[in-house]
C-alpha cells in the first residue's frame, strides 16, 4: 500500500468538504482541524492490515487504487474514534498536539465568543467526529470493487464499528466500577482494539479479494491474538511510556481509573500495602508525579509488568503460528509478520 497516496487522498477529501461548505469563516477551523488530525502522523496500521489482508487472500497487487477509498474510509472511522475517545477521556494531547476539543476551546477563547469555551470545544469535537464517520460511509461506497465483494467487506466494516462502540462503552462502564478483573480487561481489549485494529481490517481487505471462509477464519486466528497483544502493549506504554514519544500524558489511565489488564494483574497479586496504594491513588484525577511513580512501583513489584510482557509474547507467538498456516503469498506473509512485530515491540 502506498501510504503517501493514502495521505494525499485523505487531505483531498477534506479539501473537497471545505470547498462545498457554506461561506462562513468558522468552517476554516472546523475543516482545518480535521485535515490536521488526518495528516498528523498516525501509524496507518488499520489500512495496512486491510491492504495485506487483501493480498493474503490473493488480491491483485496492482489493484491498490480500487482499494484506496476503503482504506481511507477506515482512517476516517479511526479519526472519529480518536476524537470522541479524547472527549470521553478529557485528554489534553494526542500525538503531541492539542486534542480537537482543546483546539476548539482555544479558538472560542481567542475569538472572544459568548458562552462556555469548554462546552463549545467538546460540542464541536463531537460534531467533527460525526462528520468523519459520515465521510467514511461515502468513501466505502466509491470503491471500484465488484458489488458482492464490496457488500461482504461493508458487513465487516459495520461489525468493526459496532464492536468498537461496544468495547468503548464497556471500558467506560468498567472505569466506574469499584474493581476490575483480567477477564473483563481482555474482553474489552478484544472488542475495542483487537477486532477494530487488526482482525476486522484484515477481513475487510480479504473480502474485497473475494476470500472464502477458511481464509477469513485464518486471518481472524492471526488478528485476534495480535490485536490483544497490541492493546496490552498500549497499556504498558500508558503506564511507563515516554510522553515525548507517545504524544500522550503518562499516567493518564491511572487518573481516569481505567482497569487495564496490567492493573488487574497487579490487583490480583498485590499484598495489603500495595492494594492500599492502588485503592487510594488509581482514579484520582489530581494524581501527581509521585503518585504515578507509586502506582508504577506496585505494577513492577507485584510482578504484573513481567506477567503482562509474558502474555504479550505468548499472544504474538500464537498469532505468528496462525499466520504460518494461512498459506498466504510470500510478500503478504512477510509484511504481516513485520506488522506483528511492530505492534508488540513499539514505543508509541
Amino acid at each position: 500500500m502506498d501510504v503517501e497516496a493514502l495521505d494525499a487522498f485523505l487531505v483531498a477529501e477534506v479539501d473537497a468538504l471545505e470547498a462545498a461548505a457554506p461561506p462562513d469563516t468558522a468552517f476554516r477551523a472546523f475543516f482545518g482541524d480535521l485535515r490536521d488530525f488526518l495528516s498528523s502522523g498516525g501509524k496507518r496500521l488499520r489500512p495496512l492490515f486491510a491492504w495485506w489482508g487483501f493480498r493474503a487472500a490473493g488480491g491483485d497487487p496492482d489493484a491498490s487504487s480500487a482499494v484506496l477509498p476503503v482504506n481511507a474510509a477506515i482512517e476516517f472511522v479511526h479519526a472519529c474514534a480518536l476524537i470522541h475517545d479524547d472527549v470521553m477521556d478529557a485528554s489534553p494531547l494526542r500525538r503531541g498536539r492539542p486534542t480537537a476539543h482543546e483546539t476548539f476551546k482555544a479558538a472560542h477563547q481567542e475569538a472572544g465568543w459568548a458562552g462556555d469555551a469548554g462546552h463549545f470545544g467538546v460540542s464541536a469535537a463531537i460534531m467533527l467526529g460525526d462528520l468523519a464517520l459520515v465521510v467514511a460511509d461515502s468513501l466505502f461506497a466509491r470503491s471500484d470493487v465488484d458489488a458482492p465483494r464490496l457488500a461482504a467487506a461493508f458487513e465487516e466494516f459495520t461489525r468493526m464499528r459496532i464492536e468498537v462502540v461496544e468495547g468503548q462503552y464497556l471500558d467506560l462502564v468498567d472505569g466506574h466500577r469499584s474493581t476490575g478483573d483480567t477477564t473483563t480487561a481482555l474482553y474489552v481489549a478484544s472488542l475495542k482494539t483487537a477486532k477494530y485494529t487488526v482482525e476486522r481490517p484484515l477481513r475487510i481487505g480479504a473480502c474485497l479479494a473475494g476470500a472464502p471462509a477458511p481464509v477469513l477464519d485464518g486471518l481472524s486466528a492471526f488478528g485476534e491474538p495480535l490485536g490483544i497483544a497490541f492493546q496490552l502493549r498500549d497499556d504498558l506504554l500508558g503506564a511507563f511510556g515516554d510522553a515525548a514519544v507517545t504524544g500522550k500524558p503518562t499516567g493518564i489511565d491511572f487518573r481516569e481509573g481505567k482497569h487495564t489488564y496490567v492493573l488487574a494483574l497487579a490487583r490480583d497479586a498485590a499484598n495489603a500495602r500495595q492494594a492500599g496504594i492502588l485503592d487510594t491513588l488509581v482514579g484520582d484525577p489530581d494524581l501527581d508525579a509521585d503518585g504515578v511513580e507509586a502506582i508504577r512501583g506496585v505494577l513492577r513489584d507485584s510482578g504484573a509488568v513481567a506477567e503482562c510482557e509474558r502474555r504479550i509474547e505468548a499472544l504474538a507467538a500464537e498469532a505468528l503460528e496462525a499466520l504460518g498456516g494461512l498459506g498466504a503469498p510470500a510478500d503478504a506473509e512477510s509484511a504481516l509478520a513485520d506488522l506483528a512485530r511492530r505492534c508488540v515491540r513499539r514505543d508509541h
